[in-house]
């Protein structure tokens, strides 16, 4: 007797698509937005201040001697968050650990709007350094949600936003300020902080590592990393050249243009920096780049750009309005060398292993600060002792030496690819 269709269609030998699981997700595009907007917001907290330590200074009583502390203090901060809570991203859940970071910068924040003290202002521009690497456990954090043939395009992203934040933090502060005082910014930055913390808080899944090192252990394997993985010491030596070219020229280039030759207004100077934040857009296109397998090609191109950012008010002097022209063009270059070159490290480091990213990622990024501080405190007794042009050659000299360095990986029997070793993804 025939079975009813229903029966047949359930039949025990009816042809079945075998049980597979589900390929992995890619990040969401939103959750990309949000991570990069989080992150300039973030790291423009270590900014803000390095415009308003005028102000600042006579406002809390600081010597002019001192004075240099506000922004001293921040950056000391910042490395030592770098080195000593960024790794616990390889520990702790991560969303936890932003939240506390982020919380933390949000009071230091506030204190420092509120405070007409100097220790307690300094101690505050401390805690605000601290808490703003939450930035540096959102970045493989974004890796970590990311395919591995779609993080270089991610981490691009993501690092745009962080990027933006630093070009615009400086100009945003000084047109805030000339408003509404020093104060404001500090107070907006605050709760600006504190809502983002509530905010990543809810949208960011959870995601605890695996390891099961505890805190001492996990700080003694950082020397382990940077001795053993030659990526990151050549990454970070090559990012510590350029941002030591980018924080070279953004310290010294604000005198150049209120000095007589130029005769701009601190207005004038805002518009300038902002300008130049148009070199961010190089961040995704070097990720997508180094997605498709040209990362040795990208590299050389983004040190070549920096560099062609010094040789061309070096060699071209057409008189001010068309100097002023060139010198804009050449902050984009090397915003865009800056920029690109950054993405591609952090691409090549995040490709060695999920369960070492975050404390690959706090020792690459606080090699190249390291660079940064060099060129600031370079820049500044170079315009002092040899004027405009050999601020100039002393910026040359820092992609220089990155693309010197760049060449020695062609140098030699054993010619590997760019950043590659052994078990690592040939295309870094």
């Amino acid at each position: 007797m025939p079975q009813p269709h229903s029966q047949r269609a359930t039949h025990p030998t009816a042809h079945h698509a075998p049980d597979t699981p589900a390929a992995p997700a890619d990040i969401a595009p939103g959750m990309v937005w949000l991570l990069a907007i989080a992150s300039g917001l973030i790291v423009a907290n270590l900014y803000y201040a390095q415009t308003l330590v005028g102000p600042i200074s006579r406002a809390t009583g600081l010597t002019p001697g001192a004075a240099g502390l506000i922004v001293t203090l921040t950056q000391i901060g910042y490395c030592l968050g770098l080195l000593f809570i960024v790794p616990l991203g390889d520990l702790l859940e991560n969303r936890r650990l932003i939240f506390t970071a982020l919380l933390t910068s949000a009071v230091a924040l506030l204190a420092a709007a509120c405070t007409s003290s100097a220790p307690l202002f300094l101690a505050a521009a401390l805690c605000i350094g601290l808490g703003s690497v939450a930035a540096q456990v959102l970045v493989p954090f974004a890796a970590h949600l990311s395919l591995p043939h779609t993080r270089g395009r991610t981490v691009g992203k993501v690092m745009s936003g962080l990027l933006l934040g630093i070009m615009l933090a400086r100009p945003v502060a000084s047109l805030v300020a000339d408003a509404f005082g020093w104060h404001s910014i500090f107070v907006l930055s605050a709760l600006g902080t504190a809502a983002l913390a509530f905010v990543l808080r809810r949208k960011l899944p959870p995601r605890q590592p695996d390891s099961t090192l505890r805190y001492p252990a996990l700080l003694a394997s950082m020397w382990q990393l940077l001795r053993d993985t030659p990526v990151l010491r050549r990454r970070a030596l090559y990012q510590a050249c350029m941002f030591g070219a980018f924080s070279l020229f953004w310290t010294t280039v604000p005198l150049v243009l209120a000095g007589p030759y130029f005769q701009q207004s601190q207005t004038g100077i805002a518009i300038f920096a902002l300008v130049g934040v148009a070199g961010a857009i190089a961040s995704p296109i070097a990720g997508r780049l180094a997605d498709g397998g040209h990362t040795r090609a990208t590299t050389a191109a983004a040190l070549a750009i920096g560099a062609l950012a010094f040789v061309l008010p070096l060699l071209l002097q057409w008189g001010r309005v068309a100097d002023l022209g060139l010198l804009v063009l050449s902050s984009i270059l090397l915003d865009m060398g800056v920029s690109a070159n950054l993405v591609l490290g952090q691409r090549a480091i995040f490709s060695l292993g999920a369960e070492v990213r975050s404390r690959l990622n706090g020792l690459y990024i606080a090699i190249f600060f390291a660079g940064g501080a060099l060129g600031s405190s370079l820049g500044g007794w170079m315009f002092a002792q040899h004027g405009w042009r050999g601020v100039l050659w002393a910026g040359l000299a820092f992609p220089a030496a990155a693309l010197l360095g760049y060449a020695s990986e062609f140098i030699g029997k054993r010619r590997p690819a760019a950043g590659a070793t052994p078990g690592s993804d040939p295309r870094v």
